[in-house]
């Protein structure tokens, strides 16, 4: 008996040898970056009573392929459909889950009562029969996708002439000396405009200097190609040297440059606000928010609140320029980056997944196919680990951390990895509730206010998470910007201005309580 036993004792020995070998490896890949020890306190604290709309999807995404590698042939969406579905108790839940696993829908949005599923035309009969058999309401919210991209934004005729407003052949006046005016780097571009008008005397004497280009081609009355908005960045570096400076953190996977624009007056104490935006590449409202209040930063910064121009700003306002660019070229809803994949045509990985704090958890898919798909690792994106280098490399004192998205209308904190907020929640709760009530004065959107991970779902890997974990940034969110459904990603052109102000309004309240942080 005793063989049999050694025997049987080696052989579950050698099991569990083989056992951990397999699962160590696995492990690994799926812990968190863990947080330097100063922060480990302010890891996890339990909201002290739940937060409302807080119901987790049974499935968050399902597996996406390229459907065209050539801008010769962009996809068209004719007749697929934006359905808002009722979401509010087990029953539905099961009909929304059977839905995607039947149907391969996408989910789009999500809160306690309903959620927004995109689907394409040739499922739309036999998903309205599942539903309708399981009594399940639901309302059409968008008719035809791709009548809604076709008119997204103003018809091209009228960009060009609108962006022709701001970029002219001019003739401008030269310094004595022969150096064009438009490019000398210590004029202001009041006194640039001035002297064009003949307002305002210079000195040296100036003569004309026939031909020369003036301008930027952004005009907040449409979206941009990431072209016209990186040049419009290189434009106020030129133009305003003593306060705007460009520099390139990083390439993307395709390598187009990481354009970050610092804002600064100069002075030794200011403190410090990241803004990002457009990092998940169908979001364009999103860019266009993150340029129209640097416009207001810098081309009216008399106008700004002294708080305002007493921070140092650094915006990035394209992190996904490859997926931004596929939006434009080929398909419109793209969310990913556009990393060549080795499992067919699924390409890409969500850079809002795979920032390393608590990467690879909840809300984060390792499937390569899903829309939600974290990456290999945490970082493993050069998107992603530009920031991380950025952030390393800077000396600048980060006292917020905003990042910019769509679509909802809420206003997001951590912690967004589970339902847990961090030890300061009240004072990141309290700051959001006071910027919606202004941001509703000011454009009439109501958005909601609360930790990600409990007013929406968990989602890990993101980088508000990460500002707040492992840079210990105090103010860090993530803003969905509108709206709250009616037009989902395809927000009409015609909303940039006012969705753009009351992101302005709640930018500011966070540089406001910034400046009485010691």
């Amino acid at each position: 008996m005793l063989p049999l036993i050694l025997a049987a004792k080696v052989n579950v020995m050698v099991m569990l040898c083989l056992v951990i070998a397999v699962i160590a490896p696995l492990s690994s890949l799926a812990s968190p970056t863990t947080p330097s020890a100063d922060l480990q306190s302010d890891v996890l604290v339990i909201s002290p009573q739940p937060f409302e709309n807080s119901t987790e999807p049974e499935l968050l995404d399902n597996p996406r392929e390229d459907e065209s590698d050539s801008p010769a042939h962009p996809i068209k969406y004719t007749g697929a459909q934006l359905w808002r579905i009722s979401y509010d108790d087990q029953v539905r839940k099961n009909a929304v889950a059977d839905l995607q696993h039947q149907f391969n829908v996408a989910m789009w949005n999500l809160n306690g009562t309903s959620v927004d599923m995109f689907l394409k035309k040739p499922v739309l009969t036999d998903a309205r029969k599942l539903l309708e058999n399981a009594k399940v309401p639901f309302d059409v919210i968008i008719d035809d996708l791709q009548q809604a991209i076709d008119t997204e934004n103003p018809p091209p005729e009228v960009i060009e002439q609108l962006q022709n407003r701001k970029v002219r052949n001019v003739s401008f006046w030269r310094r004595s000396n022969a150096v064009p005016v438009a490019n000398h780097r210590s004029l202001s571009y009041r006194r640039l405009r001035g002297a064009f008008l003949g307002y305002n005397s210079l000195d040296p004497p100036m003569e004309l200097w026939p031909d020369a280009k003036w301008g930027h081609r952004m005009t907040w009355s449409a979206y941009h190609r990431l072209s016209d908005i990186h040049s419009y960045l290189e434009y106020l570096a030129n133009t305003y040297p003593e306060l705007c400076s460009v520099q390139s953190i990083g390439t993307s996977i395709e390598g187009r440059p990481l354009l970050v624009l610092r804002i600064s007056n100069g002075r030794p104490s200011n403190k410090a606000i990241w803004m990002d935006g457009g990092i998940h590449a169908r979001e364009w409202i999103s860019p266009a928010t993150v340029t129209y209040i640097i416009d207001q930063l810098v081309e009216n910064r008399d106008e700004q609140p002294k708080y305002v121009q007493d921070i140092d700003w650094y915006i990035l306002p394209v992190a996904n320029p490859d997926g931004y660019e596929y939006t434009h070229m080929v398909d419109r809803l793209w969310r990913k980056n556009r990393r060549t994949s080795t499992h067919g045509k699924c390409h890409g990985v969500d850079l809002n997944r795979n920032f390393g704090y608590h990467w690879g958890e909840q809300g984060a898919s390792r499937q390569p196919c899903a829309e939600t798909f974290a990456g290999a690792s945490a970082f493993s994106e050069p998107e992603t680990a530009a920031q991380k280098k950025f952030f390393e490399l800077s000396g600048a004192n980060f006292q917020g951390f905003l990042s910019f998205h769509s679509y909802g209308q809420y206003i997001l904190y951590p912690w967004g990895y589970d339902r847990v907020v961090p030890p300061d929640y009240k004072d990141l709760e309290a700051l959001g509730r006071e910027a919606a009530v202004l941001m509703k004065q000011t454009g009439g959107a109501t958005y909601s206010v609360g930790p990600s991970g409990s007013l929406l779902y968990p989602a890990s890997g993101g980088s508000d998470d990460w500002g707040k974990g492992s840079l210990g940034i105090k103010y860090c969110y993530t803003i969905e910007l509108r709206d709250s459904g009616r037009s989902g990603f395809i927000l009409p052109a015609n909303q940039i201005v006012v969705t753009s102000r009351e992101a302005q309004v709640f930018t500011y309240k966070v540089a406001e309580a910034i400046t009485h942080l010691k």
